[in-house]
């Protein structure tokens, strides 16, 4: 998460949609950015509306913008997935080595997801807080149109940096599968549409 006081802007960090690359980019532009631990750096929309934002409007004696972004969903869960692939995850139990994408998705749509298919929804993530939400949402496909806000906004050139990318890989789905994604994260895709219809 990231903070910039004069601009009265804040930037949520929605995991696995490009924020560590920005927030590398900015952290020196900010007045306060919250890196770690992972609890803190991807507060939701909630949490931020009611403990991170009264208290910096109090201070400020203004309020200020929020801004995030929202990746497609089934791109989202191949990027988490691909994460958990990797040999340095720590936690055995959230690892995908092994198992494939589709059983992975599968997981996910289940009632009760394994820790490796446990990684929550945007939607929940990006949900408002009563009649608080975001100032604007940008989609992770367009990056360029946050960078574009963002440089009008701090009036900087900002260059991103490849960081915390994932392993390239054939992510395949039964047909099947994707249809039940659809209809269980129906929530995630009508959201992301939302987004993608306003350009």
């Amino acid at each position: 998460m990231l903070v910039f006081w004069h601009q009265r802007l804040t930037m949520l960090a929605t995991p696995k949609t490009g924020t560590t690359a920005i927030e590398a980019a900015l952290e020196s532009l900010a007045h306060l950015a919250i890196q770690r631990p992972p609890q803190l750096k991807h507060a939701n929309l909630r949490k931020y509306h009611r403990f991170i934002g009264p208290w910096l409007e109090s201070a400020a004696g203004a309020p200020f913008d929020v801004i995030a972004t929202i990746r497609e969903p089934l791109d989202w869960l191949g990027s988490w997935y691909r994460y958990r692939q990797r040999e340095d995850i720590g936690d055995a139990a959230k690892s995908t080595a092994g198992i494939s994408f589709d059983q992975f998705v599968r997981d996910y749509c289940s009632d009760a997801p394994p820790a490796y298919a446990a990684v929550g929804a945007q939607s929940q993530f990006l949900a408002p807080k009563n009649e608080k939400g975001l100032t604007r949402l940008f989609r992770y496909e367009r990056i360029e149109d946050l960078i574009q806000f963002l440089e009008d906004r701090l009036n900087c050139e900002i260059l991103l940096p490849r960081l915390n990318v994932s392993p390239v890989m054939e992510l395949g789905l039964d047909p099947a599968t994707e249809k039940l994604l659809r209809k269980v994260a129906a929530r995630e895709f009508e959201l992301y549409d939302t987004v993608a219809s306003q350009g």
